[in-house]
């Protein structure tokens, strides 16, 4: 019977989720029309076949929420696989007492209110420490065919997601008020001595005044940024798809930096075979590009070195491209968040640069709307290496 009265609970989790599923502000009318609701379901299920509670088994185990059912003693009569899945529970689970097969304190204390309050929803469980994840509990008490108190039953709710872009969110929010806030404080303080002071020299003033628009540019460039990742991740920013030649692309982006690597003191090598061509868009392929070399001109070879340019046709017709340094490196701890939005390697360069953060964030967004990938080697004093692949024509 159990199976077939938690089969009768998960036919009302869909239901439950969309009504906030026993919100707190629901009359006790409401409640109780629920919990009538389960019970007659469970009634219903009671006399199903074997074969019938079998298919009931298998559809139930597909469903993407964990349901558990447990007996007024706290014994776990039913779980499903997704419940065994998000909680990493071994099948044993079923038919032990909750404290014992769970070990989850919060469960616990979920089921000791329960026999107080008969439901509560929307409890967060944070699992991230131990199987990283943070699930949405709602949970139920229903009645027996006798009337009484026969069990409980939680639904379990993956959320994980969620709250991670939450996170993101939050830390995008704070990232951007400080980008923001920085140049908009020397902006206004540069005006303010403008207008302050009865006489400015004409050294002073033009020093002012190209500050300003320094850090006007610096804001500039960071709103355009902000917007391309916008409409990246909106899917608004549409591929135009071509084949195209590669080196063409590339050396459009060194001449148009030339001017930079010559103040950086620094030599750029295009090395990428002519004959070999991609599908790509050439005006986002072309700001892969610009941001990659850019990248190594502020914090590769600033103030010497080299930057080359290669490129590949892999075994399973993709193209590889590669924008290689021989500068300082990236440290360990650093490699893997270089694709992050606003993190710096080193902050205080990346601000006397004028660096927006965002410039290899960006370029992960074009190559993965390109079907591609894009990753980074490097060692501590033995240069970096960016790659990223597209589909070879």
């Amino acid at each position: 019977m159990w199976p077939a009265i938690a089969l009768a609970a998960a036919s009302l989790s869909a239901l439950l989720v969309w009504l906030g599923f026993l919100d707190r502000r629901r009359s006790r009318r409401e409640r109780a029309q629920l919990r009538e609701s389960i019970t007659q379901l469970s009634e219903q299920t009671h006399d199903l076949s074997a074969g019938e509670k079998s298919r009931q088994q298998t559809l139930f185990d597909g469903m993407a929420d964990g349901v558990l059912v447990v007996n007024e003693a706290g014994r776990i009569e039913f779980l499903n696989l997704a419940l065994l899945r998000l909680l990493a529970l071994p099948k044993s689970a079923c038919g032990r007492p909750l404290s014992e097969a769970l070990a989850r304190p919060e469960l616990d204390g979920m089921f000791r209110r329960l026999s107080t309050e008969g439901q509560l929803s929307g409890i967060e469980l944070d699992l991230t420490r131990s199987v990283g994840r943070v699930l949405q509990v709602n949970a139920s008490g229903f009645d027996g065919l006798g009337g009484g108190q026969h069990g409980f039953i939680f639904v379990f709710h993956d959320i994980t997601r969620i709250k991670r872009f939450e996170d993101t969110r939050r830390d995008f929010v704070a990232n951007v008020s400080h980008e923001l806030r920085t140049p908009l404080n020397l902006i206004k303080g540069f005006v303010e001595l403008l207008l302050g002071e009865a006489k400015v020299a004409p050294p002073d003033a033009t020093r002012y005044l190209q500050t300003i628009a320094r850090h006007t540019d610096r804001l500039t460039f960071l709103i355009e940024d902000l917007l391309t990742i916008s409409r990246l991740e909106s899917a608004e920013a549409a591929m135009n798809l071509q084949p195209i030649q590669l080196r063409d692309v590339a050396q459009r982006v060194l001449d148009d930096l030339q001017p930079r690597a010559t103040e950086c003191r620094a030599t750029m090598e295009n090395h990428i075979p002519s004959a070999l061509h991609a599908r790509a868009d050439a005006d986002r392929l072309e700001q892969v590009f610009f941001n990659l070399v850019e990248n190594a001109l502020n914090h590769g070879v600033h103030g010497g070195g080299r930057i080359t340019l290669d490129a590949r046709l892999l075994p399973d017709e993709r193209v590889e491209v590669c924008v290689r340094d021989n500068g300082p490196g990236i440290p360990l701890e650093s490699r893997d968040r270089v694709f992050e939005r606003f993190y710096r390697v080193d902050r205080a360069r990346s601000r006397d640069t004028g660096g927006t953060g965002l410039g290899l964030s960006i370029v992960k967004h074009i190559v993965s709307a390109h079907g591609g990938e894009v990753w980074v080697q490097s060692e501590p004093g033995n240069g970096c290496s960016f790659f990223f692949t597209l589909a070879a024509v």
